[in-house]
């Protein structure tokens, strides 16, 4: 009996022993305090500053107020063009010669009718002998007309057409259209630059210009505007 008691204490105590060694070890779990961090209290990393770079001022600087001239009037366009090569300082590429028809008062003029040309220089030549102006119409609509003289005013026409009938001559008092054609002298300068080859070409020309014009040119930048 003593022998199966030993027997049973040995198989408890040898099962005792397997079963500490096959059993998982215990895990020590620390138990977690705290809670997640809040959004805001997340601070981003360090970002380098951007550099912003100042811009220099691009608006362009004030332009030159540039005015447009024109003089007139030339009675040809080859006495304009003699006034630009006289005046180098006008021959620039905005220099133009504009040709424009002038409407002008009609003149009074005191004259023979036209005739046959041989009757025409008989008479002509008879009144050169007496010593009175006159000069034989070569062409257009009083082509050998006798001329007498032109007048702006009528009433020193009228006294002149008087005193020839006294002398015995068949003269007539008509209107002379003088609408011609005429020409001016446009360029582009600066203010002071204008007021000084205006002088130059009033100095060249030799006389008083009919107009002078000088005006600022349209869709051209003035000065303290931005184009």
């Amino acid at each position: 009996m003593r022998w199966l008691a030993f027997l049973l204490l040995l198989a408890n105590l040898l099962t005792w022993l397997g079963a500490g060694y096959l059993s998982p070890p215990e895990r020590s779990v620390a138990p977690v305090s705290g809670g997640l961090p809040r959004v805001a209290s997340l601070k981003p990393m360090d970002t380098p500053a951007v550099a912003t770079e100042e811009r220099p001022d691009e608006s362009p600087p004030d332009r030159p107020e540039i005015l447009c001239v024109s003089l007139g009037w030339f009675e040809s366009r080859e006495r304009a063009q003699a006034l630009l090569e006289r005046l180098p300082a006008l021959s620039e590429p905005t220099s133009t010669i504009v040709a424009s028809e002038r409407v002008l008062p009609p003149l009074n003029w005191v004259l023979i009718p036209p005739q046959p040309r041989e009757e025409a220089l008989r008479q002509f030549r008879d009144i050169q002998r007496q010593g009175i102006d006159s000069y034989l119409v070569t062409q257009g609509e009083y082509r050998n007309a006798i001329s007498l003289g032109l007048f702006e005013s009528r009433d020193a026409a009228i006294s002149v057409l008087e005193e020839k009938k006294r002398q015995n001559l068949n003269a007539v008092l008509v209107k002379y259209d003088r609408n011609q054609i005429s020409y001016a002298l446009n360029f582009e300068a600066e203010r002071k630059r204008a007021d000084t080859l205006v002088r130059a070409a009033q100095t060249e020309f030799g006389a008083d210009f009919d107009f002078i014009e000088i005006n600022p040119c349209k869709g051209v930048a003035r000065a303290g505007k931005n184009p």
